[in-house]
């Protein structure tokens, strides 16, 4: 048996003073796996950068020089290649110093430069806030990272260095700095399933953040750990001579959380310290993958499993490529204890995940490492969730939702297993199938059951899903999506379609200025049409017509300028609302207008139309921008639902609710949303919100209100 320290253990937090390394250590470390020339280039290496850093110190006093070793060194550590630790070494020379990319490449040729520049931060001075240059700096990196994924191991290595050495930072700079490493950086480890750097970012960043809490959650540990001495001693005892009766070898190693783990499972599950402590966690490591499955058949004739608690990644690898039996077992006087059980090949992947496809020798082997494939994979889902991203902070949104995936496992009807994260519906389904699949998805079959498609899965289930060729995403849908995938595919189409939607309104609000000048649009002489597009620096007609439709520029102010600023000679007959323009036109929630009612236009900016009743108060204050005020009225045939507020009275007797809802749907209506918004003694006041077509739908559901004994008073609700 072998006993592995925990990762927590071997840390040295914030440490003031790192071990002194110099190149010959670095050198020697490397001269154990690489070939004399490359040990000999990262020499060089080191020289130039101590040459381009000359003069500049850290914070602690230090030459900075020291840093771009230590990084380097880290990557020494996880057996990197020569390129990537030159690299490191260099990581700072574009960013800090008066080189080039093109200065590297000459002295080392273009791969190790496009591992530099992927490193390098964009200017800070480029951008309005700090989280834009973060999310625009990660969006920059990961890029960098999808043609070459040293590009994120040198970033980790530098972040880890950095971690270590915070204490010489202002403290609002150390919390800033702890704070993205969790939200960022660990998560981005353990996606490529790196779980030793993962632990050592996790647990630098929560001393940082919680310097007390850390202190106490360490100290209960340390003295928990000399209380569990001998029932882990019992446990292991047992396993091992069961484990030789079966003709079975293995290392067995008592298996710690780091601290950061174990406070986070104690937040999110609301538990004591004494209840997280009360697991026996063991890691047993086998010599293949069937001798995981005969040792997982041992440890259950030994000690009970606990039913619901046995996975197999071995046969459903997580996302980041980790594989392991877990199970859980009732142990001896009843404590439960967990059990991973893995293969040499797993557990060292385990620990340096996608960096262990550096450690094989093989060309062949290293290219096809699970790690490594599912790295890829992770990788090509950046690629398109960066391409339909509007900007770098829904990016950088996206990102920090796929980074905390809790995974389930569900299979297409063919029995392709797919991996998504808690709380997936069908429609995230859809779209992890094909973005096509999700874009025309119209129901789904878990089982051979129909279900909403805002149903979430559950892990096992088998989905089908139910497409048709003229269905298209609903806005809805970004209220129960959880996946950046689908998100980014919906988001996608309805800015598409806002952009088709006003083409069209820009060309209907253009010609109803052009008719007070007696003519329209086709009338319109094509040079005219293409001076007005140099003086606005617009490419082609349909980009005028977007900014018309979204309010961006005036259409009167258009017309006119089309016909040489001519004087109307007679009144622009109003634009007529039908209710079916899109999300162009849209009616103001301070009032709700519906058919029948006075109602007239403001034109906002990138929003298009909002319809407002004449009589709104919130209006009153915009009435002087005169250029912005659109004549409107309601179309003839109008086929939608419009909401409206109710404010009811009613005397409290048992069962009034149910009759409110009765009678509006007797009326052929329904109801958005119900309010209490005051209860006394003897009466309730509600706050409807039912579905009308126009005016004389709402006064006959408002008569037969107040037909009922029950209602006092009833009264809609303008503002």
């Amino acid at each position: 048996m072998s006993a592995k320290p925990s990762v927590a253990s071997e840390l040295d937090f914030i440490q003031e003073s790192e071990p002194k390394l110099t190149i010959d250590d670095l050198c020697f470390a490397t001269s154990n796996y690489l070939e004399t020339n490359q040990v000999e280039s990262i020499r060089r290496a080191y020289h130039f950068a101590e040459q381009c850093h000359e003069g500049q110190t850290r914070r602690s006093g230090e030459r900075y020089i020291t840093h771009p070793l230590a990084v380097a060194h880290v990557l020494a550590m996880m057996h990197m290649d020569y390129e990537c630790i030159m690299a490191g070494l260099l990581h700072d020379v574009i960013e800090d110093t008066e080189m080039s990319k093109r200065d590297v490449i000459a002295e080392f040729g273009e791969p190790v430069a496009e591992l530099v520049e992927g490193v390098t931060k964009l200017a800070q001075a480029a951008f309005e806030t700090r989280q834009h240059a973060q999310a625009e700096n990660l969006r920059k990196m990961l890029l960098a990272m999808s043609r070459d994924i040293r590009v994120i191991i040198v970033k980790l290595a530098d972040r880890l260095h950095n971690m270590r050495t915070l204490g010489h930072l202002r403290p609002e700079k150390r919390r800033r700095i702890a704070n993205e490493t969790l939200e960022i950086y660990a998560p981005i480890a353990q996606r490529l399933g790196m779980n030793l750097m993962r632990c050592e970012l996790e647990d630098l960043g929560f001393h940082v953040l919680y310097p007390i809490r850390y202190r106490v959650l360490g100290d209960a540990i340390r003295k928990a750990r000399g209380n569990r001495k001998e029932i882990v001693s019992q446990i292991t005892a047992s396993i091992l001579n069961r484990m030789e009766q079966e003709g079975l070898s293995a290392d067995i190693q008592g298996r710690e959380k780091n601290l950061y783990s174990i406070y986070k499972k104690m937040v999110s599950k609301q538990l004591s310290f004494s209840e997280v402590m009360d697991v026996y966690a063991f890691r047993i490591i086998v010599d293949d993958v069937d001798a995981c499955y005969r040792m997982l058949g041992v440890v259950h004739n030994l000690y009970k499993p606990v039913q619901g608690k046995f996975k197999d990644y071995i046969a459903i690898p997580k996302a980041n490529g980790y594989q392991s039996l877990h199970t859980v077992l009732f142990g001896p006087y009843g404590v439960p204890i967990e059990v991973q059980i893995r293969s040499r090949d797993m557990d060292q992947l385990a620990e340096a995940g996608v960096a262990a496809h550096w450690l094989y020798k093989t060309g062949e082997a290293a290219g096809n490492t699970l790690a490594h494939r599912k790295a890829r994979q992770w990788l090509q889902g950046i690629l398109e969730m960066q391409k339909g991203s509007g900007d770098s902070m829904e990016f950088l949104e996206n990102l920090r939702i796929d980074l905390f995936p809790d995974e389930i496992y569900v299979s297409t009807p063919r029995g392709e297993i797919l991996t998504l994260p808690r709380g997936s519906t069908a429609v995230d389904f859809a779209y992890a199938v094909h973005s096509d699949v999700g874009n025309s998805c119209v129901a789904a079959r878990v089982g051979r059951h129909l279900v909403p498609l805002s149903s979430q899965l559950e892990t096992g289930q088998s989905v089908e899903i139910i497409t048709s060729p003229t269905s298209h995403p609903n806005p809805a849908w970004l209220n129960f999506v959880v996946t950046p995938k689908a998100r980014t595919n919906i988001r996608n189409y309805l800015k598409h379609l806002q952009g088709e939607e006003a083409i069209q309104l820009g060309q209907r609000l253009l010609n109803k200025h052009l008719t007070a000048f007696s003519t329209a649009l086709e009338n319109i002489p094509t040079k005219r049409i293409t001076a007005l597009l140099k003086e606005y620096e617009l490419e082609n007609f349909d980009e005028l017509l977007t900014d018309l439709g979204l309010g961006n520029i005036s259409a009167l102010l258009v017309a006119q300028k089309l016909l040489q600023e001519e004087t109307p000679n007679k009144e622009p007959q109003a634009l007529l609302i039908a209710g079916t323009e899109g999300m162009v036109v849209n009616f103001a929630r301070c009032c709700h207008p519906i058919p029948g009612d006075p109602i007239h236009g403001f034109v906002s900016a990138g929003r298009g139309i909002i319809i407002h009743q004449r009589s709104c108060k919130n209006t009153t204050h915009l009435r002087e921008q005169n250029e912005k005020w659109l004549d409107v009225a309601w179309a003839k045939e109008i086929k939608r639902d419009f909401p409206v507020d109710l404010m009811v009275q009613l005397k409290n007797q048992r069962g009034a609710l149910a009759t409110i809802a009765s009678v509006i749907s007797e009326a052929e209506s329904n109801i958005d949303n119900v309010m209490v918004d005051e209860r006394d003694g003897g009466f309730t006041h509600l706050r409807l919100t039912i579905e009308v077509t126009n005016r004389q739908h709402l006064a006959r559901i408002i008569r037969r209100l107040r037909q009922l004994e029950m209602v006092e008073r009833i009264n809609r609700i303008n503002n």
